[in-house]
This record gives structure tokens, C-alpha cells and sequence, in this order.
């Protein structure tokens, strides 16, 4: 299995980990907004192959406790469960982070407790969800059936949305509050531009626009916090 990236510590990537992330090329969707366009894409050259990976884990033993797996989008490769299972019995905490359009491999590695902490991304509430994720039209059976399974069997979890001004107001969080209704954990992350997001005009919200966001979405789950911001 290829490897197309590699951050060797991260504090930020899994929570309560000291981790390193590891970066899976391809995805099914094109945001607009996305930080790894090119990874999504597939043109960027494989770093490694997952033994290398495996190997640089083995020797990382008292300094990094967890992996969490990015993109890209992750479930697009079946060897996927057989790697996760890997890296579980090296000793560590497995993260995988999701778009949440592949129930079928997200059940298997649920069913199979090789995922201690789940992310999934939420893009927008289901009229604007198609056009945040940059496709003309999509089947939110997938999401929705994501979305359970994550709130039914996953040992730790978080639902997050990126942000945008363009892409969002305050009626879609109430939109994305009944998709993840109950949810324990919800996080709203600033937009932030970089060279290498796809499309340029796209802008961060207020901070105060933020915070009413999220006081929307606090209606809805648990707990809803702001990443990326100060409010």
C-alpha cells in the first residue's frame, strides 16, 4: 500500500495523542476549499510503501503513541483495515479521518475495532452538501449511514465542519445539527487560505460569525467547539 505522506509529530492531529499523520492519496470529492488538492487528485508521487511505514513506527516507540490517517480520502483503499490492524498491534491508537462516503469499509474497520477515534468531515447541510463537496450531484444515503455507524460503534469520535464564507450562513448549521442530532462531539474549523487550495475568492468567516454558527449547532449535539479561531 502506498504512502503519499508523512508528518513524523503532530500534537494537533489526534486528541490526546502525540502522533504522526499518515497521508493517503486519491478522493471521490473536489472542496473547493481543500488543503491537499493534489493529494485528492492523485499527483502526488507515493513517499513510501506501508512497510517503510511500519518500519518508521517500530522505531518510534516512547515517542509517538498514535497514527491517524488522512488524505485524501483514506476508505478508498481496501488494503486499508489490514494496515490499521498492523499498526494496532505495533501498540498504538489508531485515528481515521473520513468524508463519511464509504459506509461499507468504515463498518468493517468499526466491526473490527481497528479505530479508536474517528473524524468525520459534515461538508454542509444536504441542499449545499453536492456543491461544497465540488460535484454536481450526490447520494446522502452514504453520509447519513456514515454518520450513524460513527455515533453507534466508534470508541471515540468528532463530526467537524470547515468554515467557509462563501459556502456557508446560519440556516445550514441547523441543517448539519439534524444530520448529526445528538452527536458527542462537533467541531467548527476556520477556513484558512494556503497556495495550495484550488480555488481562489474563497474567504474565512468572522469570528463573530463563527460563534454564532456554532451556537446554532450547540443545539443539536453535546458539545460544539471553534477551532482555528478566537471568540
Amino acid at each position: 500500500m502506498k504512502i503519499h505522506g508523512l508528518q513524523k509529530m503532530t500534537l494537533l492531529d489526534y486528541p490526546g495523542k502525540v502522533a504522526c499523520t499518515v497521508f493517503l492519496g486519491g478522493c471521490d470529492f473536489r472542496c473547493p476549499f481543500c488543503h491537499n488538492y493534489e493529494l485528492a487528485e492523485g499527483k502526488v508521487p507515493a513517499l513510501m510503501e506501508d512497510t517503510e511505514l511500519l518500519a518508521f513506527l517500530k522505531k518510534r516507540h516512547g515517542l509517538l503513541d498514535g497514527v491517524a490517517f488522512t488524505g485524501g480520502e483514506p476508505c478508498l483503499h481496501r488494503e486499508l483495515p489490514e494496515l490499521m490492524k498492523k499498526v494496532r498491534d505495533l501498540g498504538y491508537g489508531v485515528k481515521l479521518d473520513t468524508n463519511g462516503n464509504h459506509p461499507a469499509l468504515l463498518r468493517e474497520i468499526l466491526d473490527a475495532g481497528l479505530a479508536d477515534y474517528v473524524a468525520m468531515d459534515v461538508k454542509n447541510s444536504p441542499e449545499k452538501y453536492a456543491m461544497t463537496c465540488g460535484l454536481e450531484t450526490i447520494d446522502l444515503g452514504p453520509i447519513r449511514e456514515s454518520i450513524a455507524l460513527i455515533m453507534d460503534r466508534a470508541p471515540d469520535y468528532q463530526f467537524r465542519t470547515t468554515v467557509v464564507r462563501e459556502l456557508h450562513e446560519a440556516e445550514d448549521f441547523h441543517g448539519i445539527g439534524e444530520m448529526i442530532r445528538g452527536a458527542k462531539r462537533y467541531h467548527l474549523q476556520c477556513f484558512t487560505d494556503r497556495d495550495t487550495v484550488p480555488f481562489e475568492g474563497l474567504h474565512a468567516p468572522t469570528p463573530q460569525e463563527l460563534q454564532a454558527f456554532r451556537d446554532i449547532a450547540a443545539g443539536y449535539v453535546l458539545e460544539a467547539e471553534l477551532r482555528g479561531v478566537d471568540a
